[in-house]
């Protein structure tokens, strides 16, 4: 093994300039629980830009420098500095999660029962040509999976996976989902379809829309359309969903799907009352596509909540038994319910290309990331 590798890093200068570049890191030796993985493929996240670019001004930004010295850069507004104040001076891993080749273990048992295996891994500083982490914070794939088939074993799946058992554990029946044509997305509607939830798919055009109902989805409603809100109301009323998952974060949406649960709750003979309807009807925000603020046109009643959701804070919640139980479906199910596919594969100097970097951090539906350290 080498004596050293490579690894990204984010940091946000006292003078305004967000850079992101690569740095020579001592290969670690690993604790008596812990691995050390060659990383061969990690994705792209929308998680990730947020920690990567935070509120830097990414369309004015610059690469300098070639191979390992490469850096791009990026100006940080005056009310982008006071929003990320917190990590000014500060160089941050990144790369949520990926998969690769255990090189090296400790002396545990568990440990080296990993060694010379394809493991993913969820821990953090991921776009680096290796990582050490704890045992048993892998994943072992299992025989004939590739790290690339892996690489995207955790964020995707297991958020799909924890909106199920969100639903089960608040007492909803069914789902509405934002940004439906996303990987995550795809994911969301084969675990539905398996399962039996009815889910309502909200996308934005109609190729979006033909994707999902080519792969069997059967509630799909287009936001842009000119009868969104009543296509809306019609697939609500019939899954009776009450409960949405919103990845756009900003802007009017939340509000619209509330307004629209209650139109379909009103559709039942009697249910009529000047506090809305009885049952409650809840929309988490668990990402920000969209940036502005959250606007909320209170319509809908006395029983809703608009909240937050983030896939660690739900797991930590449910305990070790359901993440296992979850993770072991993922691994049993990777190449078919949570396969994931790639429209493009960089190396890490790639990534700080600012022509490939207004690609990937486009967050374009339909085109995801892998990135290579190994390349």
């Amino acid at each position: 093994m080498t004596t050293s590798y490579q690894q990204l890093f984010s940091t946000l200068t006292t003078e305004g300039e967000l850079r992101l570049e690569m740095k020579e890191i001592e290969m670690p030796t690993p604790g008596e629980n812990q691995v050390v993985i060659r990383v061969e493929a990690t994705p792209i996240n929308p998680s990730d830009l947020g920690v990567m670019f935070g509120w830097a001004d990414m369309a004015n930004a610059k690469t300098a420098g070639s191979g390992n010295d490469t850096v791009l850069a990026a100006p940080v507004s005056e009310a982008g500095m006071k929003v990320m104040a917190a990590r000014v001076g500060q160089s941050l891993p990144i790369g949520n999660e990926g998969a690769g080749t255990v090189v090296a273990t400790g002396s545990g048992d568990y440990a080296k029962s990993l060694d010379g295996k394809v493991v993913a891994a969820m821990g953090g500083g991921m776009y680096g040509q290796y990582r050490c982490v704890d045992a048993a914070a892998c994943l072992p794939l299992q025989e004939g999976h590739t790290a690339k088939d892996g690489a995207s074993c955790f964020v995707n799946p297991l958020t799909a996976l924890c909106m199920i058992e969100t639903m089960k554990s608040e007492g909803h029946t069914a789902l509405v989902h934002t940004a439906a044509a996303s990987n995550l997305g795809q994911m969301l509607n084969r675990i539905c379809k398996d399962d039996g939830v009815d889910l309502v798919n909200i996308v934005r055009k109609d190729e979006q829309a033909q994707l999902l109902k080519d792969m069997g989805a059967k509630y799909v409603v287009n936001s842009s359309a000119e009868t969104f809100m009543a296509d809306l109301t019609d697939a609500i009323h019939a899954t009776g969903a009450t409960l949405a998952f919103d990845a756009t974060g900003g802007g009017t949406l939340a509000s619209s799907i509330l307004s629209a649960m209650e139109a379909a709750a009103a559709r039942t003979p009697g249910a009529y009352s000047i506090y809305g309807s009885v049952k409650h009807k809840q929309v988490y925000l668990y990402g920000g596509l969209d940036t502005s603020a959250t606007t909320l046109n209170r319509g809908y009643g006395m029983a809703w909540g608009v909240g937050g959701w983030l896939l660690p804070n739900f797991l930590a919640k449910a305990g070790m038994e359901v993440a296992g139980r979850l993770r072991a479906r993922v691994a049993s199910e990777l190449k078919t319910t949570f396969a994931s596919h790639y429209t493009h594969e960089i190396s890490l100097t790639d990534a700080l290309d600012s022509e490939v970097m207004k690609q990937y951090n486009a967050k374009a539906t339909g085109q995801k990331f892998l990135v290579c350290p190994q390349k």
